[in-house]
């Protein structure tokens, strides 16, 4: 009886040690195992808005780029929620660069490369990657980095069209939407709407 209960008890810390370690393996951290620079990525695009505006980290999974219609601007892309991409008239495209850092990276994240991209409506040899002041890598569209608008709370919003004569929502070939060729694109909101220099 002695030898029974020091075996049950045993075998009961081993299983005890073991769902430990099993629960310990499985943080729900949502990145595999990667001690890189996962952590510090920004901000994707394909993800929902949180109640403040901002898009969940990537996960390392696909990203999405599709083409789609509005109904003012015409021909436009959004990520795979369906919230709109926009292009930043002080990057630039050849070669291609990121210059919204910091504060303006929080009002327009960045879309993150994640391991995939998948593409609709949209020419997959415009489709290209830009390594940012932080390390991180971000989609780029003919060149162009290509962000989301943290204030665009919901699918199909454009609020960022025109904001401080910058940027712009960006067509499936990388160009501002709503311009006819050869002539800057009209803002549809004043920047005045958006406090806080979103313009930069």
């Amino acid at each position: 009886m002695r030898i029974t209960s020091r075996a049950a008890l045993l075998t009961a810390t081993a299983v005890t040690s073991l769902a430990l370690v099993t629960a310990c393996g499985s943080s729900g951290s949502g990145y595999s195992g990667s001690t890189g620079t996962s952590a510090a990525q920004p901000p994707a695009a394909t993800a929902p808005a949180s109640p403040g505006g901002a898009s969940a980290p990537a996960q390392g999974g696909a990203t999405a780029l599709q083409a789609g219609t509005d109904a003012k601007l015409g021909a436009i892309v959004t990520d795979g929620a369906g919230f709109t991409l926009y292009r930043f008239d002080k990057d630039t495209a050849q070669p291609s660069a990121s210059n919204c850092n910091g504060s303006c990276a929080t009002t327009w994240p960045p879309v993150a490369a994640g391991a995939d991209v998948s593409v609709k409506g949209i020419d997959s040899k415009l489709v290209g990657t830009v390594t940012r002041a932080d390390g991180s890598k971000q989609l780029t569209l003919a060149g162009w980095p290509v962000y989301r608008y943290a204030p665009d709370t919901k699918p199909g919003d454009t609020k960022g069209q025109g904001v401080g004569g910058t940027w712009f929502v960006v067509t499936p070939d990388g160009k501002k939407a709503g311009a006819p060729a050869g002539q800057p694109a009209t803002p549809a909101q004043p920047p005045a709407t958006t406090p806080g220099g979103y313009g930069y």
